[in-house]
């Protein structure tokens, strides 16, 4: 069976996606398949180091100055090359499509062309988090429509978690759909022994834009000093709030306690979490958001390191209610709350037989191994079938 990934985003690009998607694509792999992965050329100075055995080709692509393929420009130079790559290349029998919408819509095109069937990774619903970056009725209404239109031809969408489908359906798309839930790369995130440093470190590790409200740890921070003096919070990512964050800093004559770092590769991260005080994740309290999931905190979990999380959606229950009791906390999104959490972690940091303890877990319950599994037997049996294209 012939499997062709289309994504714009791949590894070794620093992103959740691009972890997760390697992770599929290696089990397709083991499952026999002949995996391809249509996607784009690295940022600037990253080193490829490809799966064996999966053929990944790159085509150039426009990124912004943070070197990510973001905003509707920057995908429409990888999504129409990609619609002549997937009709000119050899036909495949299974489409995997990582969105924005547009890449979506255009595998939908070519998978109606070549009777080929498709599935989505949807992990959020684009047109709601659009709403937070542009006002635009025309722009909105247009994305909406060009994202359920993708999303209808599809043979299967694996959905975050059963709130972003029942969200899918009171927007009147009801493609099939399985919750495959989150994880991390347990390859590379894992517990090593490292002992919670002194002054207390907060990291918060991955992309920071408007719907994350990373400022609150920012604005936190002051509060934090007074009881821990020579705290540090250190962000390791990118983001369009990078210079919002920065400016906060400066206003608050926080320059050398706050710390930016651009994204690095997980194997160098893992170490950094695992000697971290604790993590620190957000996400805005909007109504939009409130299906939404910090999946950053599974790859500080499975390193052994506690969250701290503020802000609202199913990372609140998980932290609360169904996760391990080591692994952190949720509170409102309210600078009080998260700077008396950062405090209290700070004075009572988890150890390191807790630790392990917590990365163990992590590891048995949020392996993105064990969701590649469920995502390849479900596309493969599905592929079989050939189900009608086009729709």
């Amino acid at each position: 069976m012939r499997v062709v990934f289309a994504t714009r985003i791949f590894a070794p690009e620093i992103s959740a996606a691009s972890g997760i998607l390697r992770v599929w694509a290696e089990e397709f792999r083991d499952r026999g398949c002949q995996v391809t992965i249509m996607t784009a050329k690295p940022p600037r100075n990253a080193v490829i180091d490809d799966p064996s055995g999966v053929d990944v080709r790159r085509a150039p692509v426009k990124r912004d100055r943070q070197q990510y393929v973001r905003g509707y420009v920057s995908y429409m130079s990888f999504d129409v090359p990609l619609a002549f790559r997937l009709l000119f290349s050899r036909k495949a029998d299974l489409y995997i499509v990582e969105p924005p919408p547009t890449t979506v819509a255009v595998v939908r095109v070519i998978a109606a062309i070549r009777r080929t069937p498709y599935v989505v990774r949807a992990a959020d619903y684009w047109s709601e988090a659009a709403e937070l970056v542009t006002g635009s009725r025309f722009i909105l209404g247009t994305l909406r429509r060009v994202e359920a239109w993708g999303l209808r031809g599809a043979s299967m969408l694996f959905a975050a978690h059963q709130p972003l489908i029942d969200k899918l359906r009171s927007a009147g798309i009801t493609t099939p759909a399985m919750p495959i839930g989150f994880g991390a790369d347990t390859k590379d995130f894992r517990y090593d022994n490292q002992a919670p440093p002194t002054p207390p470190v907060f990291v918060y590790a991955g992309t920071y834009s408007e719907w994350h409200g990373a400022a609150i740890f920012v604005d936190a921070l002051p509060q934090v000093l007074k009881q821990h003096p020579g705290s540090r919070l250190v962000f390791y990512g990118n983001g369009e709030d990078r210079e919002k964050l920065q400016s906060r800093a400066h206003e608050l004559g926080l320059e050398n306690s706050v710390e930016f770092h651009p994204a690095i590769p997980p194997a160098e991260l893992s170490p950094i979490l695992a000697g971290a005080t604790a993590s620190v994740a957000s996400v805005t309290p909007v109504p939009r958001n409130e299906y939404a999931v910090a999946t950053k905190i599974y790859s500080s979990l499975a390193a052994g390191c506690p969250v701290i999380f503020a802000g609202i959606g199913p990372t609140v229950e998980f932290l609360r209610d169904d996760g391990h009791p080591l692994a952190g906390v949720a509170v409102g999104y309210d600078i009080n709350a998260t700077a008396q959490a950062m405090n209290d972690a700070a004075a009572a940091p988890l150890q390191p037989p807790a630790r392990a303890e917590l990365a163990r877990w992590s590891v048995g319950r949020h392996s993105l191994n064990t969701i590649a599994e469920r995502v390849a037997e479900v596309s493969i049996a599905l592929a079989g079938e050939r189900p009608n294209i086009g729709k």
